[in-house]
């Protein structure tokens, strides 16, 4: 990759898009993605391994993450072959998705999603009618696209009757706002949607059978935290390198963020092989994303206190630019409720890792 293109996890979205259109164009933005979809075919270990390359040269996330991540798997198990004509405008950033779940009030407690959509005519044949509201969607200012949940039937059970939508962002009907951050970042958006209409070739998968379209992509996205651990593992070496010449106190901090990322990335090899070997890894996925957004804050918190005062005044610091260490301390604020919460993922953990009776 071109040097001018590392920008690591702090660059902006013109950087990632940047990235993103270079990997597309020798065909490794999306290396687990199958070879007739545009991808290298490559298993999840070899992907993992792929990502902690990446990690280790500064290359920045690709700036359609979730296109890439969550919603082109979803588009290729239950896309039909117009939907999936999406997918190689995924793979080079001229499509970015983002993904309309969380609303106010239903954030953690997903299927108590609100937002409505009604048959455009005498059916859901004639189309949709959507009305609603999402908030915390990441990349929604950017995106062009959305993969959207919302509830058509509205007297069936709460995890019955939700169905998944393809909204184009520049639909009649479409507004959304940023929603600015510590970091001085919008990364995410509220998406408000008033008489939304799309056509009935919009609804993927099956029409009030969206939960399980979901539990699927949700499964994809916890398997990219995987990926996420391996970056998490190399950040923490290059600190550790970084502040060799610390007192020992400091030290020693250093060096426990380093060994908890260390026990992170094994446990996220421990967890490919059970999949491999055709065990259900739900719960341990959970445990993993419960210990990276964990680890990830110490981790950025650990830095700063090492650097100290001059971290937030502009003075220069061990290790990385006070910028980027002050940067990424109010970005980690995020890191224990993207992809589930920490109390919703102790429940899963208690559950399905533990074997604890639900409360």
């Amino acid at each position: 990759m071109p040097d001018d293109l590392r920008r690591g996890p702090a660059a902006d979205f013109d950087e990632m898009l940047a990235a993103q259109r270079w990997l597309a164009s020798v065909g490794w933005v999306a290396p687990g993605w199958p070879v007739e979809h545009g991808g290298r075919g490559l298993g999840v270990a070899d992907r993992i391994a792929c990502d902690a390359e990446y990690a280790a040269a500064d290359v920045p996330l690709p700036a359609g993450i979730l296109g890439l991540a969550n919603v082109g798997p979803a588009l290729m198990e239950f896309g039909t072959p117009e939907q999936q004509a999406h997918l190689p405008r995924i793979l080079d950033g001229s499509e970015i998705w983002c993904q309309g779940f969380s609303e106010p009030g239903a954030g953690s407690d997903l299927a108590g999603l609100r937002t409505r959509a009604r048959p455009a005519g005498e059916s859901f044949d004639d189309g949709f009618v959507i009305d609603g509201q999402k908030v915390w969607t990441s990349h929604g200012m950017h995106a062009t696209h959305c993969m959207l949940l919302v509830r058509t039937d509205p007297d069936a059970p709460k995890h019955k009757g939700i169905s998944v939508l393809l909204v184009p962002m520049d639909a009649p009907g479409v507004e959304r706002r940023p929603i600015r951050m510590i970091s001085g970042d919008s990364e995410f958006a509220e998406v408000f949607l008033t008489g939304v209409r799309v056509p009935a070739s919009a609804l993927l998968g099956p029409l009030h059978g969206g939960w399980g379209v979901t539990v699927r992509t949700l499964v994809h996205e916890r398997t990219g935290v995987l990926s996420r651990a391996a970056e998490l593992e190399n950040r923490a070496r290059q600190v550790a390198l970084a502040t060799a010449d610390l007192d020992p106190l400091d030290r020693d901090e250093v060096v426990r963020r380093y060994v908890e990322a260390r026990v992170l990335g094994q446990l996220g090899q421990a967890t490919l092989a059970r999949g491999e070997a055709g065990h259900d890894t739900a719960g341990l996925q959970a445990l993993i994303k419960l210990s990276w957004g964990l680890t990830d804050r110490a981790l950025a918190e650990t830095a700063l206190d090492v650097v100290g005062l001059p971290a937030t005044v502009g003075s220069a610091g061990p290790g990385a630019a006070p910028s980027d260490l002050a940067w990424r301390w109010l970005n980690t604020r995020a890191s224990t409720i993207a992809a589930g919460t920490t109390e919703v993922l102790k429940d899963l953990v208690a559950e399905r890792v533990l074997g604890l009776p639900r409360s």
